[in-house]
């Protein structure tokens, strides 16, 4: 199966510089790292890359350095995703005219459209661009979930090629991999392991930020069919992934780590915080033992 997205890539946070410019030197670095370390596929401008403190301009900016430090071994996915369909068009026509390779957009949210407004939102975007599109469903955060018929109808669109789930319905999410035949990628990491299990093809991951070779890891021995391997080295990865997910927002979380290890990321931006030195401390424990993970892999 052809994966324009990837198979694993990381939801790349957005360096910025001390003074909270965008850092683009940074993000060619990051991207490099994460390619080197099992990555084949970078999303910038998501969730986790503070899309929505970024302007257009700087996403762009982005787009067009993390293309140039890792296009031709990486896809590299840009984040268009808006409440705004006219302004979710005009981002993905200056990705296409970036070189992007695809796009993501999460489901239009806060204003609630009705799952007609969702499906033409999206149908607009996938005409707007020859660019693959990853449907982003997280209904936790968006206030809307995409319905199995609304699914069922974008998976018709030719340039509907993904989607990105984040939806917490293992149930619903095995249906639909079923029934759509769309490649599913689980974006939520505490459910890697279990969305493979059912058929997803791929991840777009937070914690890959940190710990790509062990998030890659677990996918790898489930995907040899060493389901045993899978599972050992997926225990060994949650103390991370449950931090990381659940004691403050991804990006706070994963730059928090990165600075630690001396990588690209700087601060974040209002109205998100820095972790303080206990969020830190917590994170660093369960860092520790991913990389236990990775020793294990190798």
């Amino acid at each position: 199966m052809h994966l324009p997205f990837g198979r694993i890539a990381a939801a790349m946070v957005t360096p910025f510089h001390p003074d909270g410019s965008l850092d683009p030197e940074g993000a060619q670095a990051l991207a490099v790292h994460l390619v080197d370390r099992g990555c084949d596929g970078i999303v910038v401008s998501g969730t986790t890359g503070e899309a929505p403190t970024t302007s257009d301009a700087e996403k762009d900016t982005l787009l067009r350095a993390v293309l140039e430090a890792v296009g031709d071994r990486a896809a590299v996915t840009a984040g268009v995703g808006s409440n705004d369909t006219r302004h979710t068009l005009e981002l993905a026509r200056a990705a296409e005219r970036a070189g992007a390779h695809g796009l993501l957009a999460v489901t239009p949210y806060y204003s609630k459209p009705s799952q007609e407004g969702i499906r033409q939102h999206f149908t607009a975007l996938a005409d707007a661009t020859p660019l693959p599109v990853m449907v982003y469903d997280i209904p936790g955060r968006t206030g809307t979930a995409l319905s199995r018929d609304t699914l069922l109808r974008l998976a018709e669109h030719p340039r509907i090629a993904a989607v990105k789930d984040a939806a917490y319905h293992l149930l619903g999410s095995a249906r639909l991999i079923a029934d759509t035949g769309l490649p599913y990628y689980s974006g939520a990491d505490e459910l890697n392991l279990p969305l493979f299990a059912v058929g997803a093809v791929g991840v777009v991951s937070t914690v890959a930020n940190v710990a790509p070779a062990a998030t890659r890891a677990v996918l790898d021995a489930h995907t040899s069919g060493d389901t045993a391997a899978a599972t050992a080295l997926n225990a060994r990865l949650l103390p991370l992934v449950e931090a990381m997910m659940t004691l403050a927002q991804g990006a706070v979380t994963a730059k928090a780590l990165l600075r630690q290890r001396q990588l690209p990321a700087g601060p974040v931006r209002l109205p998100l915080l820095d972790a303080d030195r206990e969020l830190t401390e917590a994170l660093l424990s369960g860092y520790l033992a991913a990389e236990g993970a990775s020793a294990v892999a190798s």
